[in-house]
């Protein structure tokens, strides 16, 4: 069958299998070139490795100077005969592909990262391939609902105590749609922070501790995002940023639970990028858009797999000491927090509506890589050639 992209709203429903292939490919290609990770852990286990910044560690850390060998957990559809699955499924495959051919051990556990069950099943997969301990972890999930017993939580993207307007640019017809959240429920707000706050993170770190599967000298890192003033309404002040300080917390207790194994625990604040979690967050395309148009005329741009390489070779890795801020957060979000870039934001932001946003931000910059997270417009693919998703499937 020949696949096309199908878009609705900002949601992607189709994927590209050869397109997830050339960009796992081009990332992998990316790091290879990059200033190397040295001293850099051997057995990391990620959990949400399939795409975003995940993804870009487990390519970075395997690929970019540290040659580890992973574990990643992730919950992706596969090819059936209701659709060609998610992007994320063909990149768990086509990463596997790579790392074997350079030799590396890459281990895919597919499943609900919040369950018992898929926690049993990593432990489990750490005393097969990895002797039984881990050297790095990273939390990466972005979900909206967590099961737990005979309770569901779902997470909502709302502010807190008021409304709150903006703009969504939807990439199926290239509208800009204006928008009116209303403010979170209490019970709302509680459901985000389950899911999205540290709960889970620190229940991955207690049983791995619990089976002792923690190397000496183990870190872990999760992430998450502040930005600047003009997106707090919607983010650092709504139910997102609540969650998230939850994380902050969380990882001052997990640092003190690894400190009895020479190790430690972060959070990573990262700069807005255009991912799967961040294309659903109403009001903030705008802003992005702005972004990028701005630090691409600077040259400071980057993606997940720049920023992740960054990371692991300036903050965590060749490094005497791990450099953070006065709430112990490492921050890689300095460039788009500049002054200057945010001068510029903020004016071009001012500027924007519905009849020049297209015009005057980097829409299809922005557009462009939402796509190519699903495989599609890479020059080298030749999307009119059929795919068997049948070889897929089984």
């Amino acid at each position: 069958m020949i696949i096309e992209p199908v878009i609705d709203g900002v949601v992607a429903r189709t994927a590209h299998p050869l397109g997830c292939k050339e960009a796992v490919r081009q990332q992998i290609e990316y790091v290879q070139s990059s200033s190397p990770i040295i001293n850099g852990p051997k057995r990391v286990l990620i959990i949400g490795g399939s795409s975003g910044f995940g993804l870009a560690s487990r390519i970075a850390l395997t690929f970019g100077g540290a040659n580890a060998d992973t574990i990643s957990v992730s919950y992706e559809k596969g090819p059936s005969e209701k659709g060609v699955g998610t992007a994320g499924f063909y990149n768990n495959h086509y990463f596997k592909e790579y790392a074997h051919q350079a030799g590396r051990t890459a281990i895919n556990i597919q499943g609900d990262a919040f369950s018992p069950e898929v926690k049993n099943d990593v432990v489990e997969a750490i005393e097969t391939y990895f002797e039984g301990e881990v050297d790095f972890i990273i939390y990466s999930v972005a979900s909206g609902l967590r099961r737990q017993d005979d309770k569901i939580w779902r997470s909502v993207i709302k502010p807190i105590g008021q409304s709150v307007s903006g703009a969504t640019l939807m990439l199926d017809n290239d509208q800009w749609q204006d928008t009116e959240l209303t403010p979170a429920s209490d019970e709302e707000i509680e459901a985000t922070v389950k899911i999205m706050g540290g709960d889970d993170w620190e229940s991955w770190i207690d049983a791995l501790i619990n089976s002792e599967s923690i190397a000496n000298g183990c870190q872990t890192i999760a992430f998450s995002y502040i930005g600047p003033e003009v997106t707090h309404p919607i983010y650092l002040e709504g139910t997102l940023g609540v969650a998230k300080a939850d994380l902050h917390q969380t990882s001052h207790a997990l640092n003190l639970k690894l400190a009895n194994f020479d190790g430690g625990a972060y959070t990573t604040v990262c700069k807005a990028l255009v991912t799967k979690a961040s294309a659903y967050i109403p009001g903030f395309s705008p802003y992005l858009t702005a972004l990028y148009k701005v630090m691409k005329q600077k040259g400071t741009h980057e993606g997940c797999i720049e920023q992740m390489q960054r990371l692991f070779t300036t903050k965590l890795y060749n490094v005497e000491h791990v450099p953070v801020d006065n709430e112990r957060l490492i921050r890689i979000d300095d460039l788009e927090l500049d002054a200057d870039t945010q001068q510029q934001v903020t004016e071009l932001l001012a500027q924007l509506n519905s009849n020049n946003f297209s015009e005057f931000s980097d829409y299809q910059g922005f557009k462009q890589e939402f796509l190519a997270l699903n495989g599609f417009g890479f020059d080298s693919v030749n999307y009119q050639s059929p795919i068997d998703i049948d070889m897929f499937i089984k």
